[in-house]
């Protein structure tokens, strides 16, 4: 059960005139262009009124992956979205420190800002494991919460949960991999904004 919204398709705004906001969570270690795009693209499909990207503290994953502290990662976010006045942040799960799951954070927030629908953001891998995610079957009961499905290439892309798919272009690029080339002295040109490439050399981040 789900529906397809195309870039150029305009989503009228509510008649209720509550606000528009995505969320769109993950470590962001680094934040790279690839995650730009996706906000900035699912954010003009659904004419949302922003897109906050929000950093967790510590991920709940199996596959814990070791991040820099959240106030470098904080910073680097603050870098890349200047400039755009559709993104900006959502600190939520960093103030709050811990492992933070969705329906927790979202729960949180529908009850402080009932005036906001709002579009949470994941990638079709993720979508292909809802079932798994905690408190699921409350999480999308959640009053004005819906999620926003991006395609991704090897995944399913399919779920028996409600989820809105924007199209956007496929950009192939990981946090992974911008580290393992960081740390090879291989150039990240074109893979993350230059302020935030410079600010990882400036503080000497994932050389080792």
């Amino acid at each position: 059960m789900y529906s397809k919204v195309k870039p150029a398709v305009k989503v009228q705004p509510l008649a209720d005139h509550h606000r528009r906001i995505g969320i769109y969570g993950g470590t962001f270690n680094p934040v790279h262009n690839a995650h730009l795009l996706v906000a900035d693209q699912v954010g003009h499909a659904l004419c949302l009124n922003k897109v906050k990207l929000m950093p967790d503290a510590i991920p709940p994953h199996v596959d814990h992956k070791d991040a820099v502290s959240g106030d470098l990662r904080l910073q680097m976010l603050e870098l890349a979205i200047q400039g755009n006045p559709l993104l900006g942040i959502e600190r939520t799960e960093l103030d709050q420190g811990g492992v933070s799951y969705t329906y927790d954070t979202m729960e949180q927030l529908t009850r402080q800002h009932p005036d906001t629908d709002y579009y949470f953001i994941i990638g079709g891998d993720m979508v292909d494991y809802l079932d798994k995610w905690h408190r699921i079957d409350d999480l999308i009961k959640l009053p004005r919460f819906h999620f926003v499905g991006v395609q991704r290439p090897h995944a399913k892309n399919a779920t028996k949960y409600p989820v809105i798919w924007v199209d956007i272009p496929e950009v192939d690029i990981s946090s992974s991999d911008i580290r393992e080339r960081i740390r090879r002295g291989q150039s990240v040109n074109y893979l993350l904004p230059t302020k935030v490439a410079d600010f990882i050399k400036e503080h000497h981040l994932y050389h080792d």
